[in-house]
This record gives structure tokens, sequence and C-alpha cells, in this order.
């Protein structure tokens, strides 16, 4: 940072072996963590507080991280992973800019080697080692969430190369439409994870925990969901950086809160705040510091961006009419979407901290307070994508969709005559996800032009393009999923005799067995059940109950039969004093589309990633002009 300030190469020369150097050190330190877990090595007071020598390998793995001092060395090994991945692919950035990154980049790194070392040393020793460990968290014994949390990092920490990019530019005082071009592709890159991350713990939520649902407005949740939307709002907005050079401001603001929120969440799951199953700490000393690296980053950040923000001034100036006024609502919607979700999830804890009142804030409000925006969102997104940029005529621009929008119209009308006495969630959802998905359809016609040759241009066309049209469809088949498990579940519970047969909505299912079994490290209670319908079989469903010794907890391990219409949901219960057995039966409509949508929303970003234009504007150097040197 001194050797940009001072224009000294070889002071900002040591960022970028400073950097590898720092992951690479790191990277040591968690796979000495990691074969601690795996050795069951119990000298070690994070072992015995996570793991156990009977539990399967992929779950001592999975302990590394599955508490709070092993996640939190996780959260610096990919501060330093992006810190060192700057200093390998940023040959094009100017050398003072580089410096910068990676300095900011470095900070934060730093605060969080102090957080560790001072609060959370995952090397702790025991004094006396146990013959065994106290076990991981049952809950947290599943493939899905085993994957979960390294990609909800590499996202939550992913926008930290965001942040400092913002911070290096209003340092610099220089925002233009290079920097745009250079900081899409770190943001990018974060919110494809972030879509992972959430995408897995989303349906492992569903599968595993035995309710049926895929998302409940659990804090935590929110707090890994915030940062997704404001960094869908930021990638939007560097698209008009770069473009038009405007939007500078914003999108710096975008950069600094994206990170933010990120820090947000890790300050939720660390202070104590609450207990879940989500909480890695309940220790309010180790909530202060967070808050104080919050209170450093960001005040920092905010009071550089309320110095410099004169100094960003627009360059390009468009229509009201126009791509760009299109991705501006687009940013609007995401961000105060952002902010509702903000609100309803701090305000119970900020109730109950000042005006000592427990209140409750849950789905119904996030429910009516948040759909409108997403509403919104998705009817003005085809309408956005036929925009051309600067200036549009809008009836020229509109009139190619007539057909979509009426193809959307009928679907939705469809819906709504087949439901009777139902949720308009239903025809609404159904609606939007034809909309969006017929809009990207008559994007992708648009661009390939008229002619022979149209097939062959549609797959010439630029990653990015491909990228946006599969990343809106994957929004388009959400839409579609979630007004389906929302307006069309049907739930039934009872109680179960051996053989003898109970009909769940158009389903035949019988009660067939219910035996024990030991596991490696569990008791488990199988139940199986046949289903058929229309007097044809249909499957044998196996739902199980877990007991864990060790850490004395059950767990429900849900059986689905899943079709692109429904899934079929069963859960055995406990056995009943008068005989028989409690079984739940959810009939959950086109869930499978909710996971199909998500994955295409991070493949369109997979798309977008590796787009010639991003490969060729990081894989190459400046080269100096003969008798120039080069910067």
């Amino acid at each position: 940072m001194i050797g940009a300030a001072k224009g000294w190469p070889g002071w900002m020369a040591v960022a970028e072996p400073a950097a590898m150097v720092q992951f690479v050190l790191i990277a040591a330190s968690f796979g000495a963590l990691t074969w601690a877990f795996v050795t069951s090595d119990f000298s070690l007071a994070v072992v015995v507080s996570n793991s156990h020598s009977l539990k399967p390998l992929i779950y001592k793995i999975s302990g590394t991280w599955g508490n709070h001092e092993g996640s939190m060395l996780l959260w610096v090994l990919i501060v330093a992973l992006f810190g060192a991945m700057a200093a390998w692919f940023g040959g094009q950035l100017p050398a003072t800019l580089r410096a910068r990154v990676l300095a900011v980049q470095a900070s934060i790194g730093v605060a969080f080697l102090a957080f560790i070392l001072l609060t959370s040393n995952p090397f702790s020793r025991m004094e006396v080692p146990p013959f065994d460990g106290q076990d991981l968290n049952p809950l947290l014994q599943d493939p899905g969430l085993a994957f979960h949390p390294p990609f909800l990092y590499l996202g939550y920490v992913g926008l930290s190369m965001a942040f400092s990019f913002a911070v290096a530019a209003l340092i610099e005082g220089r925002v233009d439409a290079a920097w745009g071009r250079w900081v899409r592709p770190w943001t990018l890159a974060a919110w494809i994870f972030l879509t992972i991350g959430i995408g897995l713990g989303s349906w492992w939520a569903y599968y595993e925990l035995g309710w049926g649902g895929f998302w409940f407005w659990d804090p935590v949740e929110n707090a890994s969901f915030m940062p997704w939307l404001l960094a869908g709002a930021l990638l939007h907005s560097a698209i008009v950086v770069e473009k038009r050079e405007a939007l500078k401001s914003w999108t710096i603001l975008l950069a600094i809160l994206a990170f933010g929120f990120s820090l947000i969440g890790t300050f939720i799951v660390r202070s104590g705040l609450l207990t879940s199953v989500h909480a890695f700490a309940n220790d309010p000393e180790r909530g202060i510091f967070i808050l104080g690296i919050m209170a450093f980053f960001m005040g920092g950040a905010l009071v550089l961006f309320t110095i410099r923000a004169g100094a960003m001034e627009a360059k390009g100036v468009f229509s009201l009419a126009s791509r760009e006024s299109a991705l501006v609502v687009n940013n609007l919607l995401l961000a105060v979407a952002c902010f509702v979700v903000f609100v309803g999830t701090m305000w119970p804890l900020l109730a109950e901290l000042f005006f000592d009142r427990k209140l409750s804030v849950g789905p119904p409000f996030f429910d009516k307070a948040f759909t409108p925006f997403m509403v919104l969102l998705g009817l003005a997104l085809p309408i956005g994508s036929a925009m051309p940029w600067k200036r549009a005529n809008m009836r020229r621009a509109i009139y190619p969709l007539r057909y979509a929008f009426l193809v959307a119209v009928a679907i939705g009308g469809l819906v709504w005559s087949m439901q009777t006495g139902r949720s308009l969630i239903g025809p609404v959802g159904m609606f939007l996800g034809a909309w969006i998905l017929m809009g990207v359809v008559i994007d992708l016609a648009q661009r390939t032009g008229r002619g022979p040759n149209r097939l062959r241009r549609l797959f010439r066309l630029p990653g990015a393009d491909w990228g946006k049209a599969v990343a809106h469809a994957g929004l388009g088949i959400t839409f579609i999923g979630v007004a389906g498990i929302y307006a069309w579940t049907v739930d039934d519970i009872r109680v179960a005799q051996i053989n003898v047969p109970f009909e769940v909505f158009d389903y035949d299912m019988t009660l067939r067995s219910v035996t024990k079994s030991n596991g490696p490290n569990y008791v488990a209670t199988t139940a199986v059940i046949d289903v058929s319908q229309g007097g044809a079989f249909l499957a044998t469903l196996s739902p199980e109950k877990r007991f864990y010794p060790v850490a004395q907890m059950p767990t429900t391990e849900a059986a689905i039969h899943q079709t692109a219409k429904r899934d079929l949901y069963v859960v055995i219960g406990d056995e009943q004093e008068g005989g028989g057995w409690a079984v739940r039966t959810y009939i959950k409509a086109m869930t499978t589309w909710i996971w199909i949508g998500t994955g295409l929303m991070a493949l369109g970003g997979i798309f977008s990633l590796f787009d010639r234009r991003f490969r060729v504007a990081v894989g190459t150097r400046k080269t100096p002009v003969k008798g120039v040197p080069a910067e």
C-alpha cells in the first residue's frame, strides 16, 4: 500500500509473492487440521468436540469445517486463495491498482488471522487426550451438508475480492470501464459459489430435516441469501460501468455492501445471538471481535466512499428507455428485496436487545413482503433483455415479446382454471416462469438473425450471452418450482398399521415392516412402505429414523420418490402405544424444478465466467512498446 502511494515498484512487487506464500502456509495449516480429523487425533480439543473414531471418513473430513475454529481457518484459507489468484491472474491490472487490491485483501486476512489466534485457535491441545471424541452434530453428517459450507464460504469470502477492488479504486480515485471489466469475473465467481452453496443447503434442509420444506427464512439462511441478492445486483451494475461508465458510485457501494452482508452473516452465526444447527459459536466476546472487524472495514470503506463519491462522475449517458435503465430497475428491486430480508432478520434481535421484547418474524412476513419484488423482477426481466443499449424504442423492443406474453398468460390461465380454491401463487408463478423462459427463447432467436445459418450462429454466440440465457432460464424454472411447492402441497399424517393399506391423495400405501439395524455410528429404525397408483405398483420407500448414541441425538431420513411432476415424500415417526407407527406423507408438486433451476443459474454463471473476453483479459499482460516502460 505504501509502495503504491509513493510509486515505489520494489515495494509494490512484494504483494504478489507475499500473497502466494500466505496461501501456501495457511493451506499447510488447514491440511494439518484435516489430517488430525482423518486420523482421529484426540490431542486436539476441536477434534475431541467434533469427531469420533467410528465416524465415516467423509464426515471426518467435513468435521474439519463443521465447527467454529475449523470453519474460521477455512475462511482465512479462502481469503488467501482469492488473494493468490489475484496475484496469479492480475497481470493485466495497473501496477498500483494490483498492489492496492492485494493489500486490502491481505488486511482482511490479517484481521481474521488475529481473530483465530486470539479467540479461536483450532490447534488448542488437551492436557489429557480422551479415548474417543464427542462426535459431530448428527444433522451435519450428510453428503449435502458436507460440501455446503465450502461452497458457501467460497461465495461469502469471494465477495471480499469485489470489496478489495472497490476500496482500491476509491483510494486510487479512478473507476472506469476497465475497472468494471476487472471486477466482474471475481463477483461472478463468488455469485456462482453462493448459488451452489445455497442450493445445497436448501436441498439438505428439504430431505434431511423431515419437514418437507426447502426454505424457512431462518436468520442464517437469510444471512447467505442477502449477499447473493446484492452480488446479483453488483454483477448487473458492473455491466453498465463497463459499457457506459455510468452507475460508478452505485456499483462501488454495492461491492462494499455485498461483502458487508457477508460479514453480517459471520457475526450472526458466531456471536451467540441465536441458537441454531447453523450456529458455530455461542460466545459474545467473539461476536464483539467480529463486530470490531465489521466496523473497521465497513466503516472505513464507507468513509472513503463518502470522500471520493464526488469524483466518480458518470461519463456515459442513456435514455430512460434503454437496457441501462432496465439494469437500474433490476438493481433497485434486488437491493430493496435484500433490505426487506435484512429488516425481517434483524428486527427480532434488535427488539430483544434494545426493548427487551421477544418478537417472531417468520415465513408469513417474508412471503408477503419479499414476493412482490420478485414478481416485479420476473415481469421486467424479459423486457430489459430485449432492450438495446443507450436508447430504445419501447414499442419496437416489446413487440417481439407479444407472443411470449400471450403464451405465458395462457399457461397461467390454464393453471387458474384447473385449480379451485387454491393459492394465487400457482397461476402467478407459472405465468412468470413461462414469461421468463419464452423471453429467453425470443432473445436468443433475435441474436441469431434470419437465414439458413441461424443454428450455426446460435452456437457461436459468446459465452456471456449463453450464460445470461441459461441463468435467466434457471430463474424462470425456479419460479415454477417454488409456485408448485407453495400452491399444491398435500400433507397427511396418520397412524399406519402393518400390512393395512391407506390412501393419500391418489396413492395407495401399505406399511409392510419396521426393523432396527446398526449403522457405523448410529442405530436406525427403517420402515418399508409399498406405494401404488391406480392399481399399479409404483415404488417401495424406506424412510428411517436414526439415533446417534454418542451425541444422544435423533435424525430423520425421509424417503422420496421423485418425478418431474411431483415428489412423494414419506417420513416414519414413533411407534404408538395402541399399535402402529406414525407416518407423515407429503406430495410436493414440481419440487425438482427448484434444484434444476438453481443448477442452471450456477451453470449460466459458469458459461459467463469462461467467456472468451474474460479469458483474454485475465490471461494477458500489457506488453510494453519498444522504448516505453511498462506500468
